[in-house]
């Protein structure tokens, strides 16, 4: 029998069989539970089974990030609802508004580890795959049933092999790797599958490069993404080193059903026109197009270096008349440490406004809302029609770097110019 994928042996050490191959359904006890605000639907899915005592409370995990601070009556009544949750349950792992967005978390807080199993109601839970973990979304109602007995039913994923090799070019970030992979292969090439990326690049990039390329896999079409961990990871949390356990990488027979080489140093700056991801092509296609709003943030890239990249663009530069530069921060402490840095107040110097760390203009829902006939350009994973507001505004996505040169310009810009030292 050939050996295993990385997901092969996560899932399978969770289901407590080593006969958990592509294509098996096992019962699998994921080793770490994430929710949000949709924390509410789960509760009420969780009652409804006649559930009283989670499985394993220690192993849930809530963040509040999306609509924070309370957007209307209703969220704010539901986050006082979680609140009393949380309490009645003693949930230890809670973190309340204003503390960041959940994948941040997860990672920033060392609550997801390599080899484990992670499981979340959200879309891009597959960022944590950055860490050596298996991490996949799952629906609300899917949440209740694995609170009330600790498991689900999970089909093991075939694995699609994604092999970086070379460096990045100056004013080049993992962003617009993820990008040129999405032009490449497309929404659906990774439908229920799991994307491992491995090659010589990925020591050239952090923690928070690798929760990119993890982050934006969803845009693939992908179950989950995982960068093995490794030396990086060791080196990034030697803290945590000996909690780990499960890390593991594939074996060298594993049997994957693709396989992409990707060399990174042809990968110019990219941008990705509405209204889908994969609309995505070098900046110059794009170069010139007014913009009204130019956004930095999300789980994709809110991260400290993203502001860091940004704030070296914008030192000594202004905000072009007419256009809101936006940058939220994915985390307190990132905020607290950008502050620190003083790349908070060169962002402010320039013209930018800072939000509060959570999801902000992303979702849509509040704070940075597009009008109608508006343009954005924004560092977040999705530009479907109406993602930020209007069904008639438009979103370019790009790094934080082509952002802040877009923010600066009044139009997509290639950050070459701008960007005078390497990072």
């Amino acid at each position: 029998m050939t050996g295993r994928t990385v997901a092969e042996k996560i899932i399978g050490r969770a289901a407590g069989t080593a006969d958990a191959r592509a294509g098996a359904v096992v019962e699998a006890y994921p080793d770490l539970l994430m929710s949000h605000e949709n924390t509410y639907l789960v509760s009420k899915a969780f009652s409804e089974l006649g559930a009283k005592k989670p499985y394993d409370v220690d192993r849930i995990a809530i963040v509040l990030d999306h609509r924070t601070p309370a957007n209307t009556v209703e969220t704010a009544a539901a986050h006082s609802n979680i609140r009393a949750l949380v309490r009645d349950l003693g949930i230890k792992h809670f973190y309340d508004v204003g503390e960041g967005i959940c994948h941040q978390i997860l990672v920033e807080e060392h609550l997801a580890k390599p080899g484990q199993l992670i499981v979340g109601t959200d879309s891009h839970t597959s960022t944590a795959g950055a860490v050596g973990a298996f991490a996949t979304g799952i629906g609300a109602t899917e949440m209740a049933g694995v609170w009330a007995t600790g498991y689900l039913w999970l089909k093991v994923p075939e694995t699609i092999r994604v092999h970086l090799k070379g460096h990045l070019e100056k004013a080049v970030f993992p962003k617009d790797v993820s990008l040129h992979l999405a032009a490449k292969l497309g929404p659906s090439a990774a439908e229920y599958k799991c994307i491992e990326f491995d090659g010589i690049f990925l020591f050239d990039i952090s923690i928070s490069g690798r929760m990119v390329l993890c982050n934006m896999a969803t845009e693939l079409g992908a179950k989950a993404a995982v960068v093995p961990a490794d030396s990086t990871f060791s080196t990034w949390s030697p803290e945590h080193c000996g909690l780990n356990g499960h890390a593991c990488k594939s074996d060298p027979d594993a049997r994957f059903i693709e396989s992409f080489d990707v060399d990174a140093e042809k990968i110019p700056p990219m941008v990705s026109g509405p209204h889908r991801v994969e609309l995505a092509g070098p900046v110059d296609k794009f170069e010139g197009i007014k913009i009204d709003q130019a956004f930095i943030g999300t789980c994709t890239n809110g991260r400290l270096e993203d502001l860091i990249a940004a704030s070296w663009v914008l030192k000594g530069n202004k905000v072009a008349p007419g256009v809101r530069l936006l940058v939220c921060p994915a985390s307190r402490s990132v905020l607290s440490t950008a502050m620190e840095m003083g790349v908070i107040q060169t962002i402010v110097a320039a013209g930018g406004t800072i939000l509060p760390p959570g999801c902000g203009p992303c979702l849509g829902a509040h704070g940075g809302v597009l009008g109608p006939g508006e343009v954005c350009i924004s560092s977040g994973n999705r530009n479907f029609r109406g993602r930020m507001g209007s069904q008639d505004s438009e979103i370019y996505i790009a790094s934080p770097a082509t952002v802040a040169s877009s923010a600066i310009t009044g139009r997509v810009t290639d950050p070459r110019g701008w960007l005078t030292v390497d990072l």
